[in-house]
């Protein structure tokens, strides 16, 4: 017999009174939300602003973008060429401020008194962009001044009605030896951008990455800001000395003002070049006319202001890229007889010269279907290898020239980097032109030999110039020597490039006797520097057209004659003299500039200045330890009655 299931006593019936409840409280439910997502949508469409300038007024929107600082450009020593200082710009949201017809006229004032706004200019932006949250209203307002205002923006007893304004953290780009260097750091453009100089070329790495905050905070809530830093640029470290670099501007400002007439410049262009011949650093490198680099866009310094307003946007851009050419990278010239110890060294290389040769000179040497003439057309008679040099003996190079032979004379053009980049760290830098060997004729080989007919740039005749004077290492020019991080933590070293070899060690010893004699018995006498052995040679280029008077009078020197530590190139193009062939006018400004920076640069002194020295020293010793003054003598050396 089957067994009935047993009723479970705790079970209880879902009744229809229960069921009908159940309705009841989910309808009421479903007819609450509804009411109020109704209530929400009626505030958002027509209290939405009301509602939210109160949240604003107890929050402040923590969402802004972090700038970061742009590296620093320094000197060798680490003083400052350019940095970037921390500045405010001072934003205006003017929907909140007009938010409530009392914060107006009190927030306006603030921007008048505190920023010097015009309280028209204000309003009148306001005006045209009332519900704009950000108007800026000033850039670059200093660390001073946004703590004037922070002071007021905290004090609500006295400022309750001033909403809507606040600082926006920047940077602005300042240098603050306003024209030093300008070539060598060039400056910056709107967006952290670098032109010309350092700045362009280590952009990348003088700029960082902006950093980000995000969230609200209040000052009763417990809500955490998250704020990714922003990255700061590294420091750059130039070779540049900033003592060397003032002397060099100094010299040549000095020249041009001497040689300036009404608009009319002292020269077309004076550049100097000054390096360390033993590893390519580049102590200082300047041409005039510079500029400011604060102030990159002023031509006032080249044109009166009737003559600017004269000019068309297009000239003036003209102007603008001419000011801020560098002349020591971006400008090819012919060298002249600065390049007559190359040829020489050529020839004393190859073993075509032995340093016993002699040579008649008559003033003239027919080449070709040419006759050429040698700077003294009296001739210079008969004169050794040496003695050429010195006297700048134009028939002498030619016959050198001819002796070496148009394909040997092009390798060596090459092997010492003309007619190619140098890989100097900076930016626009020229080729030069040269002569292919297929294009080269008895005549151009000639006249190439005393420096004529093919253009070089300054950076390219001083960096080969080094080799000459260093044993034959040609190193690659450079401008910056090292990286570091924004705590001065070097990340970078920029070490010594030794691209190639040019001549012997013994070809070079020669040289330098050569050109030493050039400074001591030949045409380069007003260069010498008392007390140092100084080396060097002088260049006379007559400009194309040929006849025309125009000329670029250079000199490259160096000191001391044995294992040289500094090289100075001065270049004048067109200078406004009455004889623009005049190379003492080169060789004079490398004396005045050489005199003041030996003695710092501490570049060793002739053997006969050191005697001297030594001399003087003991001299003074013996004074000293002959006892103190006589009373007689002492009394002499006061006041008397």
């Amino acid at each position: 017999m089957a067994r009935r299931p047993r009723k479970n006593k705790f079970r209880k019936k879902f009744t229809k009174l229960m069921q009908k409840k159940l309705v009841l409280l989910f309808a009421g439910i479903v007819l609450a939300f509804a009411l109020l997502v109704g209530r929400i949508t009626y505030i958002n469409a027509f209290n939405g602003d009301k509602y939210s300038k109160i949240v604003l007024d107890q929050q402040q929107y923590q969402s802004r973008t972090i700038p970061f600082k742009r590296g620093d450009i320094v000197d060798r020593n680490g003083t400052k060429l350019a940095t970037s200082q921390r500045v405010y710009n001072v934003i205006l949201d003017a929907k909140v401020m007009n938010s409530d017809e009392k914060y107006v006229d009190p927030t306006i004032q603030v921007l008048a008194d505190c920023f010097g706004l015009d309280k028209s200019d204000v309003e009148d932006q306001v005006e045209e962009n009332p519900n704009s949250r950000y108007l800026i209203m000033k850039k670059g307002v200093s660390y001073e001044k946004a703590q004037e205002f922070e002071k007021i923006d905290e004090d609500d007893e006295n400022y309750p009605n001033v909403n809507g304004i606040w600082l926006e953290e920047d940077y602005v780009r300042t240098y603050p030896y306003n024209t030093l260097a300008s070539d060598v750091i060039g400056f910056t453009v709107s967006g952290n951008v670098g032109s010309n100089g350092i700045e362009a070329s280590y952009n990348s790495i003088l700029n960082g990455t902006d950093g980000r905050e995000y969230g609200y905070l209040s000052e009763d809530s417990s809500y955490e800001k998250t704020v990714k830093e922003a990255q700061n640029g590294d420091t750059v470290v130039s070779t540049i000395d900033l003592q060397v670099q003032s002397v060099v501007e100094k010299y040549i400002t000095q020249f041009n003002e001497e040689n300036s007439s009404g608009t009319t410049l002292g020269s077309k262009n004076t550049a100097v070049m000054v390096m360390n011949p033993q590893n390519g650093e580049i102590l200082a490198e300047a041409s005039y006319p510079n500029y400011d680099l604060n102030n990159p866009r002023d031509l006032t310094k080249l044109h009166t202001e009737e003559e600017l307003a004269a000019l068309s946007d297009e000239e003036k851009v003209k102007e603008l890229n001419s000011l801020w050419n560098n002349f020591c990278i971006s400008s090819g010239y012919e060298p002249g007889s600065t390049f007559k110890p190359f040829t020489i060294s050529e020839g004393l290389d190859l073993g075509v010269l032995t340093g016993d040769e002699s040579y008649v000179c008559n003033g003239v040497l027919h080449v070709g279907d040419h006759d050429i003439h040698c700077s003294n057309r009296d001739g210079h008679g008969t004169q050794s290898l040496k003695v050429a040099l010195e006297n700048s003996c134009n028939v002498a190079l030619m016959q050198i020239g001819s002796a070496i032979g148009k394909e040997q004379f092009v390798r060596y053009q090459q092997l010492f980097g003309f007619g190619q980049s140098t890989g100097i760290d900076l930016p626009g830098e020229a080729a030069g032109l040269l002569y292919s060997l297929e294009d080269m004729d008895s005549s151009t080989l000639a006249t190439n030999a005393f420096g004529q007919n093919f253009n070089v740039t300054m950076t390219q005749l001083a960096a080969s110039f080094c080799s000459l004077i260093n044993g034959g290492n040609y190193y690659e020019p450079h401008v910056v020597k090292q990286i570091q991080d924004e705590n001065g933590n070097v990340t970078e070293n920029k070490d010594p490039v030794l691209v190639r070899h040019t001549i012997s060690k013994e070809t070079s010893d020669i040289i330098k006797d050569y050109m030493l004699g050039v400074v001591e018995e030949g045409t380069a006498k007003t260069a010498a520097v008392e007390g140092y052995d100084v080396g060097g040679k002088t260049g006379t280029a007559e400009k194309l057209p040929r006849g025309n008077g125009k000329y670029l009078v250079s000199f490259i020197g160096y000191a001391p004659q044995e294992n040289p530590q500094v090289m100075v190139y001065v270049v004048i193009d067109e200078p406004n003299v009455d004889n623009q062939a005049n190379s003492k006018l080169a060789t004079t400004m490398a004396s005045q500039i050489m005199t003041e920076i030996f003695p710092y640069l501490g570049v060793e002194k002739s053997a006969d200045a050191k005697a001297a020295d030594a001399k003087s020293s003991d001299s003074s010793a013996n004074s000293d330890s002959s006892g103190d003054t006589p009373d007689d003598m002492a009394t002499e050396s006061g006041d008397g009655e």
